[in-house]
């Protein structure tokens, strides 16, 4: 038992001897990395987190497009609706008016100025010789593929297409207008909302038909130099878009929108 403790005790003091003439091995940092991984775990949560309370419970990724079309439905009839009640408050209004004007002579030659302005403002309907232009999409395929080298974008009719008529029948000296038979001003904005025509808060989809009054020569001329409206053609010649232009007797209706007044003033 001396032997073996004592063996034990000289083999520990030559490992000390060992030790002192060896280089100490330098004390390791943590790495960057065991630092930086609670913080990059901390960001997911909140990112998480935040995603979740965004989304409201929906996918964020969800194809809204049903959506879109409901709202806009939506908002149809209540355009509808709308249009309804003007109506009749407008026709109130000119019964109103019209039993004013009998006893009160002021009343009287301001209806009569307002009637003389009327058809200068698009609110009668007009009748006479001009030119009606159809716009249409290109005709899918049965088997659902495109043409060569083309989008589907290239096969639908946009709001610069129809712009460029609209502009090309003011330019050529239109006296009055109306698309998908609904009177136009000049002021009138002319949107799209996907494949679709909004007008005066009215969804209309393809053919789109332009008819303008005026002189027919000068009306197609218009048409034949428009930048646009040639754009136009060429994508007919190259993916079969419709374009149809005619000349005839038209008729386009009176403007039955409301009208809103920037400014106003009294005559004296």
């Amino acid at each position: 038992m001396e032997y073996t403790s004592g063996a034990a005790s000289w083999q520990k003091a030559m490992r000390r001897a060992v030790a002192a003439f060896l280089p100490r091995r330098p004390r390791q940092r943590r790495p960057g990395w065991s630092v930086g991984v609670p913080l990059i775990a901390a960001a997911a949560g909140l990112l998480f987190t935040t995603t979740a309370t965004t989304a409201g419970g929906t996918a964020l990724r969800e194809d809204r497009r049903p959506q879109l079309t409901q709202l806009i439905e939506d908002r149809r009839e209540q355009v509808a609706e709308s249009e309804l009640r003007a109506a009749r408050l407008r026709a109130d209004v000119e019964g109103e008016t019209a039993a004013l004007a009998d006893t009160d002579e002021p009343i009287k030659e301001q209806r009569d100025r307002a009637r003389a302005l009327q058809q200068a403002a698009g609110f009668t309907a007009l009748a006479g010789p001009g030119v009606t232009v159809e716009l249409n999409d290109a005709p899918r395929r049965s088997d659902g593929t495109l043409p060569k080298g083309a989008t589907n974008d290239d096969l639908v009719v946009h709001q610069g297409d129809v712009q460029a008529v609209v502009n090309a029948l003011w330019a050529g000296g239109a006296e009055a207008m109306s698309i998908m038979n609904v009177r136009v001003l000049s002021t009138s904005a002319v949107r799209c909302v996907g494949n679709t025509l909004l007008l005066h808060g009215r969804v209309y989809s393809p053919p789109f038909k332009i008819v303008a009054i005026g002189d027919p020569a000068a009306l197609q001329q218009a048409l034949a130099g428009s930048q646009g409206v040639g754009l136009f053609k060429q994508a007919v010649d190259h993916y079969q878009l419709g374009y149809s232009e005619n000349v005839g007797s038209v008729t386009v209706p009176a403007f039955e929108d409301s009208t809103a007044l920037r400014s106003a003033t009294v005559p004296r």
